[in-house]
């Protein structure tokens, strides 16, 4: 929720960032930066987290055959979508996909095709919608990090769990 309080433009741009702990200039970003961000003001670092599971599972991962990348790139990787797919799917709980409002919970991680393959993803609030009931969802689409009914609003392609390294993830 902290997170709407911010100003970001939508800058997907390669940067170069220190690692572990690196970020992006605070005032740019794009969703999985938010995530990111979001995790890491509770002490988790998925920059390092992506990163460790990619270097030693690289296969595993849509690097080679999406970004034609033969190596892992902890400027990049923890903030791909499709990448934190897979992350999410390995370190953390895979929850069924519905159409039913009551299966999604505050915390948890949603992933959306917006349309001609360009993943999304954001996080479930605890604050519901005046009108529909549904929890909100904090996500960056392109005009910074905003609290939204999106819930349904782009065709579901993930729902996950994820609460840390070491963690129990039920």
């Amino acid at each position: 929720m902290e997170r709407t309080h911010h100003i970001v433009r939508y800058d997907p741009k390669y940067v170069r960032i220190p690692y572990p702990g690196g970020d992006v200039p605070a005032g740019t970003g794009v969703c999985s930066d938010e995530v990111i961000r979001a995790y890491r003001a509770l002490g988790i670092d998925l920059q390092k987290e992506v990163h460790e599971d990619i270097a030693a599972n690289f296969s595993a991962y849509p690097n080679h055959i999406r970004w034609m990348l033969f190596h892992p790139d902890p400027n990049i990787d923890h903030r791909r979508v499709p990448n934190l797919i897979v992350f999410f799917s390995r370190k953390g709980t895979s929850l069924p996909v519905s159409t039913r409002m009551e299966d999604y919970k505050p915390g948890e991680l949603v992933t959306w095709d917006l349309g001609g393959g360009v993943p999304h993803i954001g996080i479930v609030v605890d604050r519901q919608a005046a009108q529909s009931g549904r929890y909100m969802v904090v996500h960056n689409i392109g005009a910074g990090p905003r609290m939204e009914d999106v819930l349904f609003s782009w065709k579901i392609t993930g729902h996950y769990r994820y609460f840390g390294p070491g963690q129990r993830q039920n």
